[in-house]
């Protein structure tokens, strides 16, 4: 009989394994210590984690013990994936008798769930909200090593399909865009020297397309993107152009060269257009601080959705870069802080409408299309119009 209850629950958990990693998408997490349970991942779920246990609990006090564990472990997967929250779902299949839970109940952020064999999923209630189709999904024709040799397969195929797609994200590629804006930016610097009295002078940054806002007014308006590529300076030029060496590779392998240069160029005429919205922003002004800070949300994005690899980057780098950048902007004379904000907003909601490789359903994609159509409209109403 034990034997037998055995098999039982191990055929339950490959169906169950099979379900939560073929069709609902979420990832084994390798816990050090963890016995007798699996714990799996998808940061884009109504529960972040499903838990599938398999150790015997026998008393209350041991099921205490083990919702005390698992939040501390949410709670640091939490901390380390930058996730604003972290539902636990806990599928118990070895709960004995003297447990005195209902077939499903929650315990703050984790919902727990008995079960012993796969016709228990008809009661639980709370499970079939979030996932309708699993009475459907596990239900196989196949028995015995049959059925072991066909959930194995598929679970195979599916990690392995994980993997490569994460290989082809993360690679190495080679940097064509980036490249390609760096050689302009320092092209244009130069010229200005050549052509012109150099970059600080008022006259040829004016000639050469800096921001003006009384000039964007009278129609000008392809001042909007060539001031992104225009620097007061060799200071400027330099730290400009050393974060588009740090940012740009990493993003154009992330995206693509096409939605990098969408990313890159939006932002920094997203930046120009908040600074025809503010006061203050009636002199010249130049530099691609703009579409920079528009990387940086690109990045900050990406990294959100890819943030079981980039959660503790996040956390440390990233986020830390942006505050520090915009408080410098806030307390420097100066700066046009303006085209900063601008650019981080526009980069990243154009960042969502064009989408995140293996990530981005076609509703977040749309959702970000229509925000950036409405933030665009408004910006240039505000700016042209509502003055």
């Amino acid at each position: 009989m034990r034997m037998e209850l055995t098999e039982q629950m191990n055929e339950l958990v490959m169906k169950l394994l099979h379900y939560f990693i073929t069709e609902k998408e979420y990832s084994p997490i390798i816990l050090h210590g963890a016995q007798n349970e699996i714990w799996l991942e998808n940061l884009n779920g109504d529960y972040e984690i499903v838990r599938i246990v398999t150790d015997y609990i026998h008393n209350d006090e041991q099921l205490e013990y083990d919702l005390l564990k698992t939040k501390q472990i949410a709670k640091k997967i939490k901390h380390k994936t930058f996730s604003f929250s972290m539902n636990v779902m806990s599928i118990f299949l070895n709960l004995g008798d003297n447990v005195h839970i209902q077939e499903e109940e929650k315990f703050g952020n984790i919902s727990c769930v008995r079960l012993k064999e796969i016709e228990d999923l008809r009661k639980q209630h709370m499970l079939l909200e979030v996932f309708p189709d699993i009475m459907k999904e596990t239900n196989f024709k196949e028995e015995g090593m049959e059925l072991f040799i066909k959930i194995t397969t598929e679970i195979s195929k599916k990690n392995e399909k994980t993997a490569r797609e994460a290989e082809d994200l993360f690679k190495p590629k080679k940097t064509v865009v980036t490249t390609i804006l760096i050689i302009i930016n320092i092209v244009l610097f130069l010229a200005m020297y050549v052509f012109g009295r150099g970059s600080t002078n008022t006259l040829t940054l004016y000639q050469f397309g800096a921001f003006s806002k009384g000039a964007i007014l009278n129609g000008e308006y392809f001042r909007l993107i060539t001031s992104a590529f225009l620097h007061i300076g060799i200071i400027h030029l330099l730290c400009n152009m050393y974060s588009l060496y740090v940012l740009g590779p990493q993003l154009e392998g992330f995206f693509g060269k096409t939605k990098f240069l969408i990313i890159y160029l939006f932002s920094a005429i997203s930046g120009n257009l908040l600074s025809m919205v503010f006061p203050g922003n009636g002199g010249l002004s130049a530099g691609a601080s703009g579409a920079i800070f528009g990387l940086l949300a690109a990045l900050t994005y990406f990294g959100y959705h890819y943030r079981v690899y980039l959660g503790t980057v996040m956390r440390s780098q990233i986020i830390p870069l942006i505050l520090l950048n915009l408080m410098i902007g806030f307390i420097s004379p100066g700066i046009n802080n303006a085209a900063h904000i601008g650019g981080l907003i526009g980069g990243f909601l154009i960042t969502m409408a064009l989408g995140v490789a293996y990530k981005s359903t076609t509703s977040e994609k749309t959702n970000g299309w229509i925000l950036t159509i409405i933030y665009t409209c408004f910006l240039i109403y505000m700016g042209f119009i509502g003055m």
